[in-house]
């Protein structure tokens, strides 16, 4: 269907009708002019007998060719659907204090920083990839999109916090995927949610509950684990030990389908998406058309001008 990129444009046709309707009423006080055209010999050599209806043609095509030219000021473009891939990853960081443990080199949370920009980079571009932060309460800082520079920055900006709400990370998640749009697509579109963590929740809702609510969505969530048992942090000025809670990490996963790691590399992260497959929806988008009209109002002007030589030897 054609529709008008800038429609005010099409007032553009006002003077071609008015131009439209003098021909008309010239043709109608034609008669008259021809009574008061003494010399008929010249008359019938201006207009020949018998060329009738044929004398309108050239005029007629012309006209049309300005209509159609008025016409292209506006901008004329008809909409098409422009796949769109749907696919989603949303990554949930864990930025509890427990994070700063450095029983893994340099510290948890540098090692899953690393970790998260390394699968950044190594994931397809045509994927949507949001970021999710959480210690006592849960953050999108990146929305599913597909600006990975975004993602990487705000991965370096991560800041550690009180508390850890790994189901509320979950549930957060699930509300970024639903915000997809559907572009022409049905349902939710293919997710995963990967989950980088120490374990232990301290806020927020339960693990199972969140991991109930991930399965019913048909969102697999892997979890990766970062820490030793032997972990400690500074909080206070209190030593504390701070072990990974590998069990509700690794339930996580089994209860959603999700993988579960305990040592994180690119090679092994690569399975998160690998199994994903995708879903293409459509974008309606408008395409300008300007040119279709500029080559037929060419071809009526060129018409206009063939048979005004063919019929009367004038160019119109």
């Amino acid at each position: 269907m054609i529709r008008f990129l800038q429609p005010w444009w099409l007032l553009a046709v006002l003077p071609v009708f008015a131009l439209a309707a003098f021909y008309v009423w010239r043709q109608l006080h034609r008669r008259a002019y021809a009574m008061r055209f003494t010399n008929v010999d010249l008359l019938r050599t201006v207009a020949p007998k018998g060329l009738g209806w044929r004398r309108h043609v050239p005029a007629t095509a012309f006209l049309l060719c300005l209509l159609v030219l008025a016409t292209a000021l506006a901008r004329p473009a008809v909409d098409t659907k422009e796949p769109l891939e749907r696919a989603t990853v949303m990554l949930a960081i864990d930025v509890s204090l427990s994070m700063q443990a450095d029983d893994v080199a340099p510290n948890r949370l540098e090692a899953a920083q690393e970790a998260a920009k390394q699968f950044v980079s190594e994931l397809p571009e045509s994927y949507n990839l949001g970021l999710v932060s959480f210690a006592k309460a849960a953050n999108v800082l990146v929305p599913p999109g597909k600006d990975r520079d975004a993602v990487t920055s705000a991965v370096d900006g991560l800041v550690l916090a009180e508390a850890t709400a790994t189901g509320e990370a979950v549930f957060t998640c699930l509300e970024a995927i639903r915000s997809v749009p559907a572009d022409g697509a049905a349902g939710i579109p293919p997710a995963r949610i990967v989950l980088l963590s120490d374990g232990f929740r301290t806020s927020g809702r339960a693990v199972e509950e969140a991991a109930a609510a991930a399965q019913a969505a048909n969102v697999p969530v892997s979890t990766i684990a970062f820490g030793t048992d032997t972990g400690q942090v500074d909080i206070g000025g209190q030593l504390q030990r701070v072990p990974v809670d590998r069990l509700a990490l690794a339930e996580l996963a089994e209860t959603t389908e999700g993988y579960y790691y305990e040592a994180a590399s690119v090679s092994e992260l690569k399975q998160v998406y690998q199994d994903m497959g995708s879903s293409i929806g459509f974008r309606t988008e408008p395409r300008e058309v300007t040119q279709w009209y500029a080559g037929v109002a060419l071809l009526l002007a060129l018409c206009a001008g063939a048979f005004s030589l063919l019929w009367s030897s004038r160019m119109l």
